[in-house]
């Protein structure tokens, strides 16, 4: 996993913590928003820094 995934792993899960223990009956806030788009960019991090491994030697 690269920085930047972690760093938006450790993001997501801050404003979920966060939206949990603040709000207890409103659905939509801002950080559960926050926590969305955090969650998509950990996604995009993971699939971009994936390491694709090509021979180039056919035998």
């Amino acid at each position: 996993m690269s920085k930047s995934a972690a760093g938006l792993f450790v993001l997501t899960l801050l404003c979920g913590i966060l939206h949990f223990s603040l709000v207890e009956d409103r659905i939509l806030t801002l950080p559960l928003i926050a926590c969305g788009v955090f969650g998509t960019l950990f996604m995009a991090a993971l699939v971009a820094g994936r390491k694709i491994k090509f021979d180039p030697v056919l035998r």
